[in-house]
């Protein structure tokens, strides 16, 4: 089965993401969220809670179910919802190879 493929088309959806990240998402953002969210990846973000409601780090799930979740060094948050957007830039780039910020100022779709 052939995967959805993220295109220059997708930018209004990233813009869109960045925007809003949390709530209601057009069909159109929700096809690129499953396919950021897909179980085929050798690097999954999640966050890990260092205080609740204040404080999350950035991690990568391994592969191997078991093994340990490995801390990004150096990456913290304080708002969850640019955490969320982060993680969003983050999946882009492993995605497209693209920075979405600078595809963006381009004037991406």
């Amino acid at each position: 089965m052939a995967r959805y493929p993220i295109s220059p088309e997708d930018l209004m959806h990233a813009r869109a993401f960045l925007a809003s990240p949390i709530g209601y998402h057009s069909p159109g953002l929700q096809r690129v969220l499953n396919r950021m969210r897909g179980p085929h990846w050798d690097r999954r973000y999640v966050l890990l809670v260092v205080e609740r409601h204040s404080r999350w780090r950035l991690a990568i799930l391994p592969n191997a179910r078991g093994a340990a979740i490995e801390p990004v060094e150096g990456v913290e948050y304080t708002d969850l919802i640019e955490a969320e957007r982060d993680i969003f830039r983050r999946r882009w780039f492993d995605l497209t190879g693209q920075d979405l910020d600078a595809a963006l100022a381009a004037g991406g779709v």
